[in-house]
Parts: structure tokens; sequence; C-alpha cells
């Protein structure tokens, strides 16, 4: 069945792929970025097929323009990809406040807005899908460099499974999409690189000779991941949570094998918090965590 697509940061990357994936299959899309222009070889080839349109996430009235707009053109919206968003590199305690802010306005308001803004319309057409793309940072932290961007998809992930609860009744089904390093430009041009004084050389400075140099951080295919996040959510029950690369799978299965052991070395401690459970509990042994088998 032909689906209608909305899909955000549509110029590059993820987003492009997807509308050029979208589209192959005979879908309709809604083709969205700060630059539409960048759009144009696909109005030339696709025509009618696909509507392409200015947006600025994190404009709340020009979000529910695009929108009404995209609903106007083809009659409902099925698919709805936030995939506008971008990181900039710098400590946290240097780091200028500004920066971290803007940036959390595009990587979580501007979901924020874009999914607020499709409810209504999702609804009153019995359901569709939201597609959240995360990364794995947001699943398992710790990037050196990115507070803001990985602060804003952990919050993605909070915020998309009380929305998944919430529009559930309308039929309205939630895909976090949890990338590793793709060939994308995010870590190209889309990326600031702030002052990194000598004193994070080794945290932050790694991070950024990492992601600039290392090949294997690029391993993903943002072709392969269109096609794949395709025929997901053309599937009646696709994935709450998608992992994308061989990095995000081998990083999330470490953490959630981490995160168990802690919470069972810690339970009966935990546990006595309660005031009906034996307090006081004897603590673990004061010493690091065992590290799972890799």
């Amino acid at each position: 069945m032909q689906q209608v697509w909305f899909i955000t940061g549509s110029s590059r990357g993820f987003g492009r792929a997807l509308v050029q994936t979208a589209l192959d299959v005979g879908d309709q899309v809604v083709a969205t970025a700060r630059k539409p222009e960048q759009l144009t070889e696909f109005t030339e080839r696709y025509g009618d097929q696909v509507l392409t349109l200015a947006l600025d996430v994190t404009d709340a009235d020009g979000v529910r323009a695009a929108v009404a707009a995209g609903v106007e053109r083809f009659g409902r919206l099925d698919v709805v990809v936030n995939n506008a968003g971008y990181a900039n590199l710098a400590p946290i305690e240097t780091g200028d406040e500004a920066d971290f802010r803007t940036q959390f306005e595009t990587n979580f308001w501007g979901v924020h807005h874009v999914s607020k803004a499709v409810i209504p319309q999702l609804r009153a057409q019995g359901g569709g899908t939201i597609v959240q793309f995360s990364s794995v940072g947001g699943r398992v932290g710790g990037s050196p460099g990115i507070a803001s961007y990985q602060a804003a998809k952990f919050a993605v992930d909070g915020f998309s499974r009380v929305l998944a609860v919430e529009t559930a009744p309308f039929g309205v089904k939630v895909v976090v999409v949890e990338p590793s390093g793709f060939a994308t430009d995010w870590a190209g041009s889309s990326m600031t690189i702030h002052d990194i004084p000598a004193d994070y050389d080794a945290t932050i400075g790694a991070m950024h000779r990492v992601v600039r140099a290392n090949e294997a951080v690029a391993a993903g295919d943002p072709v392969r991941a269109a096609e794949i996040i395709v025929r997901a959510v053309k599937r009646d029950n696709p994935p709450s949570h998608l992992l994308l690369g061989v990095n995000a799978v081998e990083m999330s299965l470490a953490y959630s094998q981490q995160q168990i052991a802690e919470a069972t070395s810690w339970e009966d401690v935990s546990r006595s918090a309660d005031y009906n459970q034996p307090y006081p509990a004897n603590f673990p042994a004061d010493e690091p965590l065992a590290q799972p088998a890799s």
C-alpha cells in the first residue's frame, strides 16, 4: 500500500536517503529542509510524487504549517520521520551555553514540535508511524565532547516512550532509530569544533580525532539504513527501537549486560530502601564491576 512520508532534514544524510528510498518504492513524500532548493532533483525526477518545503524544526508555527501543507497535498501522513539534527564538539566546562541550548532546540525541541503537530492528524486518520532518529549514544551515552547532542537524544528516547504509550490507542506506532557511525555529514561540515583545552585532549581531543579520521566510525551505509527503515515501518509490528550498525549492536549489548550486572550486584541494597524490606543490607564488595565478556 502506498504511504505518505513526512521527513525532516531531507537535504543530506539519512534524510536524503530516506526520501530517495521511499520515492523509489512508489510512496509519496513531503521532504523538508532549511534550504529546499537542495531538493530540486527530487521534484525534477518524481514530479507530483514529492512535495518539498522549507522548514526549520525549531519554529513550532512553521512546523504546523508544513504539516498542514503536506496533508493538503496528499490527504494524509502515514510515516513521520524526525531526522533533523546535528552535533558540535566542546567540553561541558568551557563550552558556550548558547551553543549548547541551540543544539538542544533542534535535536530535542524539533522532535517535540513535529511529533505534537502530527498527532491530531494521525489520530483522526486512525494511525500512522512516527520515526525518531536518536543514536546509539542516546542509549549508552558517554561520548566526550557532545553532551548537548547526547542529552537531547536521551530526552528524545524518554519523550518517545511516553509518546508511544499515549498514542497507541489511536493506532500510532513509534520507532526510535539508534545508529552508530554512518557515512553521512554528521562529523563533517555539519559539526563545529570549538576550542579543546589541553586538559581534555585525552578525551574530547581523542573523540575529535576518531570521528574525523577513523573510517571504522563511518562503517554504516545510509542507503542500506534507509532501505531497512522503509521495510521495517511497513511491518504490522515494527521494533520500538531499531539499532543500525555493528557498533550500535555491540555497544548496546555490552551496555545492557553491564546494567543487569550492576543492578543485580546492588539488588539487596536497592530493595532495602522500602519500609517493608530488611534493613540494613550488605553492600557489595567495593571494587570495580567486572566487565561483560565481549
